[in-house]
């Protein structure tokens, strides 16, 4: 994803910015730009907290459940969004080799938060939900809370901790709803250097 790479390259002068604090930066995408803000923060580990709103297939929905838009689906609609190879699994998700929990584990132990909305089916909020609570072995083996909940929350209820989840009613937007879960969640961020791999 080479807008992944451009937000790393939005990071580099960020840093060189000595009116802001780029050991504090969150990272937050809506769909599209959802699952290029968990590639992004997994490859790179300035991003001190990283936000997925409504990302669905490739993001933070798990492909295997092939549940509202498939990879086939996806990758018809938008063949530029992926490498060729993933067309590999067009209908065939089964055999994929990893799946988007891991790619939301790859984070950790940085704070995460995933987002879905009610009525937007088609980014399987259920699969995003999945996907976080797929991620908190790796985040306990940092001894970092996850979600702190077995079962999908209800509507309008936000869980969570160095992952946090919330479905909200309505459908595929970023509202004012998401916003205010986004400015409670740990609150204040934490540097970037407190997370990082290098300091495990």
């Amino acid at each position: 994803m080479r807008l992944g790479v451009g937000l790393s390259r939005a990071m580099d002068y960020l840093e060189r910015d000595g009116d802001i604090d780029s050991r504090r930066m969150a990272l937050l995408g809506h769909s599209r730009l959802g699952k290029t803000a968990l590639w992004a923060g997994a490859q790179d580990e300035r991003f001190a907290i990283v936000i997925s709103n409504d990302s669905g297939c490739g993001g933070a929905a798990l492909s295997r459940r092939c549940f509202g838009e498939t990879v086939e689906r996806i990758n018809t609609s938008f063949p530029h969004w992926f490498c060729g190879n993933f067309k590999k699994y067009n209908g065939n998700e089964a055999a994929l080799p990893v799946d988007q929990h891991m790619l939301i584990a790859l984070i950790a132990p940085r704070p995460v938060y995933v987002a879905s909305a009610e009525e937007d089916r088609w980014a399987d909020p259920r699969g995003e939900f999945l996907s976080a609570l797929g991620a908190e072995p790796v985040y306990r083996l940092f001894n970092k809370t996850g979600l702190g909940v077995a079962a999908m929350p209800k509507v309008n209820q936000p869980v969570g901790d160095f992952i946090g989840y919330h479905i909200r009613s309505g459908k595929h937007d970023v509202t004012a709803y998401d916003w205010e879960q986004y400015l409670k969640f740990r609150r204040p961020p934490f540097p970037a250097r407190d997370f990082t791999r290098a300091t495990r």
